[in-house]
């Protein structure tokens, strides 16, 4: 029997952990990761305007993990070695036959300043804050914003920042006091979300113009402080500032030996395999991967890449020839609290719908979908 390991508790790594079970019915699996946890990162946007609780995102695994009869190691990977056999924690070493990375990505922090940002999908601790600090608020200028890595054009994750954007405007309107707020949409990119397509793009610009929304769009970002964000092009005064840094992979991947991007995630080909190594996989936001440079670092995006993995993995350890390709596919609703605006790109196809209350309940339902497999 063939040990193998999966690193990570998102997306990207539950769902290879439910495909390895399917081919590989006996073999021991170990999922690691510092908590048996899901985070349902696309519910956060909800947070704020008290649709969802931090409780209600944090799903717990274990019981999922019991029917599936795999194996989960608590502790944070500090590296690799061995080309991958081993897998280092700070709680000790687990030795693989074979290893599938489905650990996420962190956020750059280097901007001067950044630490008078708020960043959404940091998760729910910092959702919670948000809502907190609109709450505690009694009028200003709030400013929204996302960045990007120079070096990995696709590891940026704007979709969020639209919804927060819209979603605060329809909460301050419901509550009877937009006109005491000033919103502000700032981007070093002159047209925002262009991964979305130029379609979107028209139409988010509309919404925000639409909605009485401030833009200050083309200015590289220099510095943020307490009471303003400060770009090559002004300065924008906020009370509250809302961003979303671009995104480079995690910390220990320096110490893994995997060959890296320049953007810092794990180079990988069209089957999900790290470049170099044997019987090491990835999928999801750890993951360099070829393909459009509008291939999108999402949930959904994580899910078609660990089928890939998985099913590659499977057949190099029964010594097949691993030829399994992901499909790249943007799907995306932008919600606002009570409609949503569907964007869909592939290589073949691209649209964008407009905006309708039905979406916001499609968007509600697959969140339940979604998760119920793990709830159950």
């Amino acid at each position: 029997m063939s040990k193998i390991s999966v690193i990570g508790s998102g997306f990207a790594a539950l769902t290879a952990v439910r495909k390895l079970r399917a081919l590989t019915p006996r073999d021991p699996i170990t999922l690691i990761s510092p908590r048996a946890e899901l985070h349902y990162l696309p519910s956060l946007i909800w947070i704020p305007a008290g649709l969802r609780s931090g409780e209600a995102l944090r799903i717990p695994i274990n019981a999922y993990l019991a029917r599936l009869n795999i194996d989960h190691f608590t502790g944070s990977v500090t590296g690799l070695s061995d080309g991958g056999r081993i897998v280092h924690t700070d709680q000790g070493d687990i030795h693989n036959d074979a290893l599938l990375i489905g650990s996420g990505a962190r956020f750059i922090k280097k901007l001067p300043g950044i630490e008078n940002a708020l960043t959404l999908c940091e998760g729910i601790d910092s959702a919670e804050t948000i809502r907190d600090r609109l709450a505690a608020m009694q009028g200003g200028t709030i400013a929204f914003g996302f960045g990007g890595n120079p070096k990995e054009p696709a590891a940026m994750r704007g979709g969020p920042m639209f919804e927060l954007l819209f979603g605060t405007d329809t909460l301050l309107r419901k509550q009877g006091r937009r006109d005491r707020f000033k919103l502000v949409f700032f981007s070093p990119a002159p047209r925002p979300g262009k991964r979305l397509g130029e379609k979107a793009v028209t139409g988010l610009l509309k919404e925000m113009q639409k909605r009485n929304i401030d833009t200050h769009l083309g200015y590289k970002l220099k510095e943020f402080t307490p009471e303003r964000v400060i770009t090559e092009g002004g300065e924008v005064p906020a009370d509250l500032i809302l961003f979303m840094p671009g995104m480079t992979g995690p910390q220990w991947l320096q110490n893994s030996g995997l060959a890296l991007s320049d953007g810092g995630f794990i180079k990988a080909d069209a089957h999900c395999k790290a470049e170099g190594a044997e019987r090491v996989y990835v999928a999801g936001d750890s993951g360099s991967f070829p393909g459009p440079d509008w291939m999108p670092k999402q949930a959904h995006m994580a899910d078609l890449q660990a089928e890939t993995a998985t099913t590659n993995l499977i057949a190099e350890l029964n010594d097949q020839i691993p030829d399994a390709r992901f499909k790249t596919e943007l799907v995306c609703i932008i919600d606002s609290l009570n409609k949503g605006i569907l964007v869909y790109r592939s290589e073949k196809h691209s649209f964008i719908t407009p905006q309708c209350r039905t979406l916001h309940w499609a968007k509600l339902l697959f969140e339940w979908w979604y998760l119920r497999k793990y709830r159950g």
